[in-house]
This record gives structure tokens, sequence and C-alpha cells, in this order.
């Protein structure tokens, strides 16, 4: 599992953590039943504190991506991968009506949107 952090993002450590290990998940790179690093190895492997992976890993546990077992660890959790990709439609949704409510209102046509989102994402 390759988790990368980045220090200058405005996203705090244990939401990058959680959003990458989501994204593993949905993408079939970690699959039910699958177990996780402890929370101690994945802090020092990425020089991080414990604190901070418990965190994560709570998270990921409370939206039900995991499940941890006192004593044996945290592995990935059976979960509709169809209906995790309906509720990220959904958020994406959201942000692309708030996005296009403040081109319209910046007189920002379309076209340049279109253009825009392009260069993001073939820059992903």
């Amino acid at each position: 599992m390759n988790i990368l952090i980045s220090n200058s993002s405005g996203q705090p450590i244990y939401e990058q953590i959680v959003s990458q290990i989501k994204a593993l998940v949905i993408s079939g790179e970690l699959n039910e039943g699958d177990t996780l690093p402890s929370m101690r190895l994945l802090a020092k492997e990425l020089r991080i504190s414990v604190i901070t992976t418990k965190r994560a890993y709570d998270e990921l546990e409370r939206e039900g991506f995991i499940i941890s077992v006192t004593g044996k660890g945290s592995f990935v959790a059976s979960k509709n991968v169809e209906l995790i990709k309906e509720q990220q439609l959904k958020e994406i949704e959201a942000h692309m009506q708030a996005i296009a409510g403040l081109a319209a209102s910046s007189g920002i046509e379309l076209s340049q949107l279109i253009e825009m989102m392009t260069l993001i994402f073939e820059g992903e």
C-alpha cells in the first residue's frame, strides 16, 4: 500500500490517508479482507504520529471502509463499491454546481470551464 503525504496540501494528514485508502478500495487495489498496516507501522513509514494514523483508521471504520479487530489488526470491510461511487458522484455534482454558479456570476463561459477542467484532469 503506497500512501503519499503532502505537507504543502491544505488537507490535514489524516484526511489524506483516509481519501487515499478509500481510493484504493474503490479502485479494487484493496479488496475485502485485505490487511492494512498496523497504526504504528503506518505512522513509522509515513513519519507521522500514531495519533494521526489512529484518527484516520477511526474515520475509515466509522464510514464502514475498514474493520478493526483488537489484537489482530485492521482489515478492508465488505462494501458496496457502486454505492460508494454514487456517493462520490453526488459530492462531485455538488461541487460542480457551486463552480457553475460562481462561473455564471463571473461571466465565465462553459467552454472556458471545460478547458480548465480538461487541463486539471489531464494534469492529475
